[in-house]
């Protein structure tokens, strides 16, 4: 996975390797490192049907890298089903980013994110 450079005072909880499906749209494939400051995503692969087909014609590399402050982090759900379960992380200026994790457990990942 892709290496954080941490910020002073800054310690990393975890780290994993899902898809970001961010408020505006689209599905990311990427690593996400959460730390007890920041949630920090670097989008590998855009895997939405717009993206595959795109990837298929034109090689667009890297697509960007989302960082949120756990001070910007209203609430934090698991959502889903038995077999699927997602973290929704909801801003205080009320986007929701949903993180998916497959057929995995997301409870690791929802705590990490709530921890301070």
């Amino acid at each position: 996975m892709a290496e954080v450079e941490l910020q002073p005072g800054e310690t990393e909880l975890g780290k994993w390797t899902l898809n970001l499906c961010p408020h505006g749209g689209g599905r990311y494939t990427g690593p996400l490192t959460v730390t007890n400051q920041r949630v920090l995503f670097l989008s590998k692969f855009d895997t939405s049907l717009s993206g595959a087909i795109g990837e298929l014609i034109v090689y667009k590399g890297d697509y960007g890298y989302v960082s949120i402050p756990k001070d910007q982090i209203q609430k934090v759900d698991i959502v889903g089903g038995f077999l699927k379960k997602k973290v929704a992380i909801t801003l205080t200026n009320g986007n929701v980013h949903t993180l998916d994790y497959g057929m995995l457990s997301v409870e690791k990942i929802a705590e990490a994110i709530r921890q301070r």
